[in-house]
């Protein structure tokens, strides 16, 4: 099989021995720009999808650069918990000029009821997954890249895993904006209340999860890592310049972040 090209949104298109068509294309109403789904990029989608003519890796790896911008700070190497946070990981360590180095690799045992793993392993939950390189981050500060931190309560027990392996100090930084409210698009998104950027903890991350520092990628950096490349193709793409001319910006949902909904909601 071979990419052939992006289904538009509102296309309709059939395919069959011979070609490709398009039967319509249905406009957003008035004119709005579309609404892709800005978490696409961020998480859901697998690194080799290519959306709006970009790879999702390589958005990825910008909005770990960006996030070295917004959130640099001293520190012997970045990491991450692995893997879908490496595209942003080694963007971030590449801009900062920091070593990429894995802290963490995955257990392929857990769950064989024939391989007990032990008792510090066992009590920490989430961690038994992970096996500890402890070579690689012994006495050293490490920034550990993660996508998102959505409950708070997978990355704890990591950065008590790292602790007690040696690392001197342990900084997260988020390569998205907090996710604070509720997606009424499809995606099952946790209610407010589970969120943790709704919480009280939310004031003292950093105590809450265990880490030395927590610091989320701006909204506007997520924005512009998504957008950067598509604003500098539009003077190629006829369909794109007129989109943008049209409506003066690219469309992408940031409802689960902001609050701003793309279309009003009616109950």
């Amino acid at each position: 099989s071979r990419y052939y090209r992006e289904v538009l949104p509102g296309e309709i298109v059939k395919i069959s021995r011979y070609d490709v068509q398009t039967l319509d294309v249905v406009p957003r109403p008035e004119g709005d720009p579309s609404a892709f789904c800005i978490f696409e990029y961020v998480y859901f989608a697998r690194p080799d999808s290519i959306f709006e003519g970009q790879m999702v890796y390589s958005v990825r790896r910008r909005c770990g650069q960006q996030l070295a911008i917004e959130a640099p700070v001293e520190a012997d190497l970045v990491s991450t918990v692995p893997e879908s946070a490496t595209p942003a990981a080694l963007g971030y360590a590449q801009k900062c000029g920091l070593p990429y180095v894995e802290v963490l690799c995955k257990n392929r045992y857990v769950g064989r009821t024939f391989i007990q793993p032990n008792m510090r392993l066992r009590q920490l939950g989430v961690a038994k997954k992970f096996g500890v390189l402890s070579d690689n981050f012994k006495g050293k500060r490490v920034v550990i890249i993660d996508d998102s931190i959505v409950r708070g309560n997978t990355i704890s027990p990591i950065i008590k895993l790292l602790r007690e392996s040696g690392a001197k100090e342990v900084h997260i930084r988020v390569a998205s904006p907090p996710i604070r409210f509720p997606c009424y698009m499809g995606i099952n998104i946790p209610t407010k209340e589970e969120l943790i950027a709704n919480r009280p903890e939310f004031h003292d991350l950093a105590n809450y999860i265990g880490a030395d520092s927590v610091v989320y990628l701006s909204v506007e950096g997520l924005v512009s890592s998504v957008q950067e490349s598509i604003k500098a193709r539009k003077e190629n793409e006829n369909s794109l310049k007129t989109q943008i001319s049209r409506v003066g910006k690219i469309g992408h949902c940031t409802a689960c972040l902001t609050g701003e909904y793309p279309v009003e909601l009616e109950w």
